[in-house]
């Protein structure tokens, strides 16, 4: 008997990216004390915390990967987001809330690696801006 890789990062992927597709802002509600989890705790909420997926709320963000990184503001300040899949249990639109419930977190297997990013111990530090930003009018 094999086993199978989790549906659960895909099925994220298809429903963020169909959230985008009909100009829909696409949420994930996350499990905050999912081993691997790093959030801001001042936001969770009974053990959850709702985070806002839409590219003028987040930089730099990775569905590719497991677990998922991005970084997002909160209270103004910049906070890098790391979210392993079993800890989604939900990823819907705001806007009328159709998405996918997953319900409970994934179980944890006390066998595999602890979710880190690629090439080192911390998530990618995020490139700082250098000085102003610049707008141009576009004709």
């Amino acid at each position: 008997m094999s086993t199978s890789r989790s549906r659960r990062p895909y099925l994220i992927r298809a429903i963020h990216a169909w959230a985008l597709d009909n100009g829909y802002t696409p949420h994930l509600l996350v499990a905050a004390d999912y081993p691997g989890v790093s959030v801001p705790k001042a936001f969770v909420k009974d053990g959850r915390i709702a985070l806002d997926l839409s590219p003028m709320a987040v930089r730099e963000l990775n569905l590719d990967s497991d677990p998922i990184f991005f970084s997002a503001r909160f209270g103004g300040s910049p906070f890098d987001i790391i979210v392993p899949s079993g800890a989604v249990l939900a990823i819907y639109a705001r806007e009328n809330g159709d998405g996918i419930l997953f319900g409970e977190p994934e179980p944890v297997d006390p066998a595999a690696p602890a979710a880190r990013p690629a090439g080192g111990d911390e998530p990618p530090e995020p490139p700082k801006p250098s000085g102003r930003p610049k707008l141009r009018v576009v004709k």
